[in-house]
């Protein structure tokens, strides 16, 4: 009989992943994007991942014992594969940072919690960050580089556009359309639309911390209470 073939000892090939920013949020996903890269790759063991931090201008060389690199400094190391996510709140920069990595050939990462949920029938766009106990339940369609905060949710029939955030404990209920680079405050709460008159929050629109809403946003509008209302600015 002839023995097994004898494993490969030739060179590993090197996933480099960047995720862009090193303050708070991007400190709390880390973890999440360690764990999820403790698996192998495609069942394949000879590839060896390495995390890095991305600033525009480092303040320091390494966060919580991870180097941070310039965004030069990342396109110039040396890898097989070169991935990366944007941790970064402000969805303007985010939107101009993932069209400078897409630009110079790197690839996008979706990141998503251990204890992140995702149930049937959803479309969900490249980049998206799903913090622990946030959960996408059914039929949702969401674009690219989401960020839902930890025990945020969105629920069955929703349609959120490119470059939206959840903070923390985000209740989107069914049937709420958000355009893009919407911003939904902690603890806000979005009223169940319908299949012929979803709820809308508009492009740009910021929902404020606690806000309860309950009936259209228009585009680039501050609300806040319950319920919510436009921001009068003395």
């Amino acid at each position: 009989m002839p023995s097994d073939p004898t494993p490969s000892t030739g060179p590993s090939r090197l996933r480099l992943i960047g995720l862009y920013g090193a303050g708070g949020f991007a400190r709390e996903v880390m973890p999440l994007l360690r764990q999820q890269c403790a698996r192998p790759v495609d069942g394949d063991r000879a590839v060896q991942t390495r995390l890095v931090f991305i600033e525009t201008e480092p303040a320091q060389r390494s966060v919580n014992g991870l180097p941070v690199l310039s965004e030069d400094e990342f396109f110039a190391t040396a890898c097989d594969e070169r991935l990366f996510n944007v941790a970064i709140g402000n969805s303007a920069a985010r939107e101009r940072i993932a069209q400078t990595c897409l630009a110079r050939g790197a690839q996008p990462l979706s990141i998503r919690g251990a204890m992140a949920r995702v149930y049937d029938g959803n479309q969900i766009g490249e980049g998206a960050i799903l913090c622990d106990q946030s959960i996408v339940t059914s039929n949702a369609r969401i674009g690219r580089f989401f960020h839902a905060n930890l025990f945020s949710y969105v629920a069955h029939d929703c349609v959120i556009g490119d470059f939206v955030t959840f903070a923390p404990n985000v209740h989107c209920n069914g049937n709420v359309h958000i355009h893009h680079h919407a911003y939904i405050g902690t603890g806000a709460v979005l009223k169940q639309g319908t299949p012929e008159r979803p709820l809308i929050v508009g492009e740009g629109a910021v929902v404020g911390m606690g806000a309860v809403v309950t009936r259209d946003v228009a585009p680039h509008t501050t609300v806040v209470g319950n319920p919510a209302r436009a921001l009068q600015r003395s």
